[in-house]
């Protein structure tokens, strides 16, 4: 079986033209509006050649823009000698095949240069599945456009019938491979899900947060773990897991995400919800901002919006204020703060705020444990070690072979405590596995 890499690979170094669609509902900064496109295309190795804006009430169904629009985007197509033109707007199939032939050029969308760069970013066997699955997801519908590309990929799967067409053939090819594909990361996920499950006797907390905000640094300086980090949009894709030691003493599970966006597409979220796992299993989210960016309040909203869609919405979260040093004006990081009032400001280029962001993540773990009794017998060493590991033993008390012991402990120790033969009650009440 060939393993489709890319639907359409950007060249490198391409000169392009941007083109952004402002609608009614668009989130995009006035300001600037196609910034963010501008990090896109530059992260995916494109020459911005010149951009295009336009106002609309509703998108044309033919061409998105309109035939006056279309016309004025193909002069300037010429006058750049562009190579392709690049939509800050998700496009239907029609519309791409129509604005083509209208503009002698190649035409992708916003979704096709997030994946066109995941694909390059993709180190492990898990994220080139998850990019893989996502990008055939988002050509199906798109085929009668691209079917020559994905032709020769056909080998072994399925015979063509008498009179089928090629366009057929290739459906079934990439539907195919959409279900082996989905199978594949289930298994992944599933181990995913042993795997953080395995780690329930040591807190665990996961960075959240908008790309390039900063979440590598903060994840190097707390931890030493060496990750990648680049001026770039989504420059980290692979989770990692490294120990956090507190500086008091103890210590919990930090883990690095792959970074969000303004309508980060849903194939990619779906995607990589096994990548995404060790946020959705972590006691503790820490929502990294890039403080000093003027569009920081719109990106805290696309972060939330991607933990909703991920069912994240209620997990306990603390808001990182980063990059404070590289604030313009103080009064706008003050701003934050006052709208974020559980919000720690930070620099975690220069490890400045650390100590407080130390505290605060113990504050939080503590909220989340329970003040509880704990009875078992004086030779079940295995459950007395496990409380002196993880419990605040407040005071303890034996009786014949039992010891009896008043203290304060995460919920997520319960089941241990049960499966060991111990007995757990709080305000009188005896608790179950799994309270």
């Amino acid at each position: 079986m060939v393993e489709l890499k890319s639907t359409e690979r950007l060249s490198r170094r391409e000169k392009c033209i941007l083109v952004g669609v402002i609608l009614p509902e668009s989130d995009v900064s006035m300001d600037d509006p196609l910034d963010e496109m501008r990090g896109l295309a530059k992260t995916a190795g494109l020459i911005v050649a010149g951009s295009m804006l336009q106002k609309r009430q509703q998108v044309d169904i033919a061409t998105y823009i309109g035939s006056g629009k279309t016309e004025e985007l193909k002069a300037l197509v010429e006058a750049h000698e562009a190579d392709l033109v690049v939509f800050d707007n998700d496009l239907g199939p029609a519309q791409t095949r129509n604005l083509e032939r209208l503009l002698g050029v190649k035409v992708i969308d916003r979704t096709e240069v997030i994946l066109d760069i995941f694909a390059t970013r993709a180190r492990t066997h898990e994220a080139h599945l998850q990019v893989e699955l996502a990008q055939l997801e988002y050509a199906l519908p798109r085929l009668k456009r691209m079917w020559t590309h994905l032709s020769r990929y056909k080998g072994g799967i399925g015979v063509r019938g008498p009179g089928e067409k090629q366009l057929e053939e290739d459906r079934r090819i990439v539907t195919h491979r959409i279900q082996e594909l989905k199978a594949k990361l289930a298994k992944v996920q599933a181990r995913k899900e042993r795997e953080v499950a395995g780690r329930n006797d040591v807190p665990t907390v996961s960075l959240v947060g908008y790309t390039n905000a900063g979440k590598s640094t903060l994840m190097n300086a707390l931890t030493d773990a060496g990750v990648l980090v680049e001026d770039k949009l989504f420059a980290t894709l692979d989770t990692r897991t490294r120990r956090w030691r507190f500086r008091g003493g103890g210590h919990v599970l930090l883990s690095d995400t792959v970074g969000f966006i303004r309508n980060l597409p849903h194939t990619l979220v779906a995607s990589f919800k096994a990548t995404l796992e060790e946020a959705r299993q972590a006691d503790l989210l820490l929502h990294v901002v890039d403080a000093s960016s003027p569009e920081a309040e719109m990106q805290i909203q696309a972060v939330k919006s991607v933990l909703e869609e991920l069912g994240l919405a209620e997990h306990p979260t603390i808001l990182v204020l980063n990059k404070a040093d590289r604030v313009p004006d103080r009064s706008f990081l003050d701003v934050l703060r006052a709208h974020h009032r559980d919000s720690v400001s930070i620099s975690a280029a220069k490890g400045e705020g650390l100590g407080d962001l130390e505290q605060a993540v113990r504050d939080a773990l503590h909220e989340r444990a329970l003040d509880a009794e704990v009875e078992t017998g004086v030779a079940n060493g295995r459950v007395l070690a496990y409380l002196a590991q993880h419990a605040q033993i407040q005071e303890q008390s034996y009786e014949d072979d039992r010891v009896l012991l008043h203290c304060r402990i995460p919920r997520r120790c319960l089941d241990f405590l049960y499966e060991h033969g111990a007995q757990v009650r709080t305000n009188g009440e005896r608790l179950h596995a799994g309270a």
